[in-house]
């Protein structure tokens, strides 16, 4: 299946319109300020002109035996909550909101027709946090957290963080979400580092404690522990016996232990 040629949903995916960001800036406004029918039509034509969006995304799942026009409709979908609920006074791109509500909807209709079933009421539990979730970060103006959607369901947070993992599919967070030519959305890029102070903390002590080493101490550091190397080939590398290697990385963790 070509999606650049064929036609999805009576479309043809050839002549998809593609908007440039200050068109879909002062389309979003317009949603959101002119009058009814000014509003209609903009948002008609902010659909129509993101469909290449929706295209993008479900070409990700073309190795699925689903139907490409029940995709692209469900991706639709997508696309016309993330215009409905998008922010434009929020200074990032359109893209970046739209691509994962698309891919969310996508996931969804391929859950609830997946041969895998989860338990009706386990998946209940799922789409009702998610409803929740939508509702609070819609009036927190941030992402909530498990323990107010918890709180918000009046369940326990345990039984919130099971019903959503049963729902979701594990995923890699070096997959691409999106791209526009230029930069690329992975999955890392939507979620947030967790680590608290004392991590980077660590890190600069150690990063100070390394550079009382010699050269040679550092370079053996480097190759064993942070490119995962056996001592034979580090030898091999730096032109010294395993022997010497085992000594001198020996010498140099007990310095590092000791300061």
């Amino acid at each position: 299946m070509q999606y650049n040629k064929v036609d999805i949903c009576g479309v043809n995916t050839s002549q998809l319109k593609v908007l440039t960001e200050d068109e879909k800036t002062d389309l979003l406004k317009t949603i959101r300020n002119g009058t009814k029918k000014e509003a209609k039509a903009a948002r008609d034509k902010m659909i129509k002109g993101n469909l290449r969006l929706v295209l993008s995304v479900i070409q990700r799942f073309q190795n699925r035996s689903e139907n490409p026009d029940d995709l692209f409709q469900v991706g639709v979908i997508g696309l016309i909550k993330a215009i409905d609920h998008f922010n434009p006074e929020l200074e990032v791109k359109f893209s970046t909101y739209g691509v994962p509500m698309i891919i969310g909807e996508v996931r969804r209709y391929l859950r609830d027709n997946n041969a895998v079933r989860v338990s009706r009421s386990m998946r209940d539990t799922a789409y009702h946090a998610m409803q929740v979730k939508e509702k609070l970060t819609n009036k927190l103006n941030r992402e909530p957290t498990v323990e107010e959607i918890a709180k918000a369901m009046d369940l326990p947070k345990d039984t919130v963080v099971l019903a959503l993992e049963a729902i979701v599919d594990p995923v890699s967070l070096y997959e691409p979400l999106f791209s526009d030519g230029n930069d690329t959305i992975y999955v890392m890029d939507q979620i947030g580092d967790l680590s608290d102070d004392k991590d980077w903390i660590d890190e600069i002590s150690m990063r100070d404690t390394i550079k009382n080493l010699s050269d040679r101490e550092k370079k053996i550091i480097g190759l064993r522990f942070f490119k995962g190397k056996t001592q034979m080939e580090v030898a091999e590398e730096i032109g010294i016996s395993q022997a010497q290697v085992s000594r001198i990385e020996k010498s140099a963790l007990k310095q590092i232990k000791g300061e």
